[in-house]
């Protein structure tokens, strides 16, 4: 879903919807990082992120669904990016990911919990595969407007990505403004 309903930045009557441009240039990317988009879908994050990343960073794109990770990597040959490598990965398992622990500077967790049960094992599974110091963007649909996007009884609140983090041995860092539907938390290992 985190590359389905987003290519507007600006929506009728002044609503903003999700930018990733934007959004990347507040986590202080930087060249040579080592970023995993988790969820990644077709690649709304991926392809920003392997921009700023440059060819001495590299950009981990994870799904469980095989088209969307063929689609990301046929986009990346046309765009002649080198630094992205498409995974299968079921990031609801321990170890899902089959990254190495604190390996990555950045993990990004895009409109990707609700869609999941085990919310846990993934907050988890970013954790042990961040470096210290290392930071995870959650960004998830507003619990409390289900006028757009996805069922309200799906989503996952601030508080309990808060508990989850905490939980899982992060730190909340801050809060970002995302969009009118959504909202953002970085967190710190």
């Amino acid at each position: 879903m985190n590359g389905a309903a987003g290519n507007f930045g600006d929506l009728p009557f002044g609503l903003k919807f999700i930018d990733p441009r934007a959004i990347i240039d507040t986590l202080e990317v930087a060249a040579g990082m080592q970023v995993g988009d988790f969820g990644c879908g077709t690649g709304y994050f991926t392809f920003p992120l392997a921009e700023k990343v440059g060819q001495s960073g590299k950009i981990y794109a994870l799904d469980i669904l095989k088209e969307k990770l063929e689609a990301i990597e046929s986009e990346a040959k046309v765009l002649g990016l080198s630094n992205i490598i498409a995974k299968r990965a079921n990031l609801e398992l321990v170890g899902g990911s089959k990254l190495d622990g604190d390996s990555l500077d950045l993990v990004c967790l895009v409109n990707m919990l609700f869609q999941n049960k085990n919310k846990n094992l993934i907050i988890e599974e970013a954790a042990r595969v961040l470096k210290k110091g290392g930071k995870i963007l959650v960004v998830e649909w507003n619990a409390n407007d289900s006028s757009f996007g996805s069922e309200s009884e799906l989503r996952i609140s601030k508080e309990e990505i808060f508990v989850l983090a905490q939980k899982s041995g992060l730190s909340v860092s801050r809060e970002i403004k995302i969009s009118d539907f959504h909202f953002g938390v970085i967190l710190e290992k």
